[in-house]
């Protein structure tokens, strides 16, 4: 991790992926960020993946960095510690993460009575208030029914595994949180700052020119597979059945594969048949499919070793697909020899690579990744040290069970 956010602390009460990935992100970055969750675990702390005893690697995966404490906050008392927790005095606290219904006990308000300046960042599903899940955003902004290869009603449209709207709004959080903590130290003011994750699919729809291309345009993309809309790309099988990805988006890159592959009389001959200039991104788009023809043959007669070897040599960008087993077993990238990653004892699952933040501030020294917090860990230490209880009103605490600590 990097201290570069040193000295800010934020409180998170959140589930799922992406209001703890933007918790993550800042205790990454140095931040000192506080998960309350209800004793015991809450919705998200046995989510798949798990080991075989059951413990959560996705939980554990998504918290990395953080302090946690256990709290029973159905009862009034658990509410009320919680409330001092978030509204703290400190010129670099009174920040609160969540994902949460913004109601009751926890709305934004009834907080802000205790501490003016509260910074709150409220992540919703959409703008109406209703539920979202980062699957459900997905299909709403038409990504599944361009992924694949064809659109017919015999092909059902194609979701990604990769929840990335979620991943997109982690980052949002982080930001967000950030902004509007500059903006309490510039003016003194706290606000509520709320997210909603389908106008982050939405925003992203417009910033890439989809929305234009619909409205303007007045078409449909379509469903295209392994091919890059706009410009060339394409997988291409080795002799030994591996696979790579080749993009030529900038003409060097372009070049490169042409004279690798020692194709340029055909590429020649082609884009003067066709009628097109290859120098050109979207000429090399409309010819992909005969263009992709001219190429495949010079991958299909050699090894994955030694395509491997001529493109690197020709300077072509490229990528050679692996299941996530493979990367993690084989790819030099994903191991120690990556500064971004190191190998951490996570107690009750094992040692595994963790990555720390990728941004790298070249001011600072990078420290050990810090894991992630077993459930209470820090309840006490967070009573005592953050909101200067007593031994004996901590003890009374834990023993009318409104907190608990770690018992794994």
């Amino acid at each position: 991790m990097q201290n570069i956010l040193s000295g800010l602390r934020v409180v998170e009460g959140s589930a799922f992926v992406a209001s703890p990935s933007g918790g993550m992100t800042l205790a990454q970055l140095g931040a000192d960020v506080i998960r309350f969750d209800p004793i015991g675990g809450g919705i998200d702390y046995k989510r798949w993946p798990v080991t075989t005893d059951q413990k959560s690697l996705y939980w554990h995966s998504l918290n990395k960095g953080k302090r946690s404490i256990a709290v029973d906050f159905r009862r009034p008392e658990g509410q009320e510690l919680l409330s001092r927790l978030i509204t703290a005095p400190g010129d670099q606290a009174g920040m609160f993460l969540t994902n949460f219904p913004a109601k009751g006990w926890l709305s934004y308000d009834r907080l802000k009575e205790a501490r003016e300046d509260l910074i709150y960042l409220n992540l919703v599903g959409d703008r109406h208030g209703r539920s979202a899940l980062d699957y459900t955003v997905n299909c709403k902004v038409g990504f599944p029914s361009i992924t694949g290869v064809g659109k017919s009603n015999d092909i059902p449209p194609l979701n990604n595994p990769l929840p990335a709207w979620d991943v997109i709004t982690g980052q949002q959080i982080a930001l967000g949180l950030l902004a509007a903590e500059r903006h309490r130290t510039r003016t003194g003011q706290g606000q509520l700052v709320t997210v909603a994750l389908a106008d982050v699919a939405l925003a992203t729809l417009g910033n890439l020119g989809y929305i234009a291309e619909a409205m303007i345009n007045d078409t449909e993309r379509e469903a295209i597979g392994n091919h890059i809309y706009g410009t060339y790309g394409h997988d291409f099988a080795c002799q030994d059945g591996d696979r790579v990805m080749v993009v030529g988006v900038s003409p060097n890159q372009w070049r490169a594969i042409v004279e690798v592959t020692g194709t340029q009389t055909q590429i020649d001959e082609l884009q003067s048949r066709m009628g097109l200039d290859f120098s050109k991104e979207g000429d090399r788009y409309q010819g992909r499919d005969p263009i992709t023809e001219i190429f495949e043959p010079w991958f299909a007669e050699r090894s994955f070793s030694q395509v491997a070897n001529e493109l690197d040599n020709a300077g072509v960008c490229w990528g050679k697909y692996q299941t996530i087993k493979e990367t993690v077993e084989s790819d030099i990238d994903c191991s120690e020899d990556n500064p971004l990653f190191q190998m951490v004892d996570q107690p009750g699952i094992g040692k595994y690579l963790m990555p720390d933040h990728p941004l790298r501030f070249t001011s600072l020294e990078r420290e050990p990744v810090r894991r992630a917090p077993r459930l209470g860990e820090h309840t006490e230490e967070i009573l005592a040290d953050t909101l200067a209880l007593s031994s004996s009103e901590i003890a009374r605490l834990f023993d009318q069970k409104i907190v608990a600590s770690s018992n794994e």
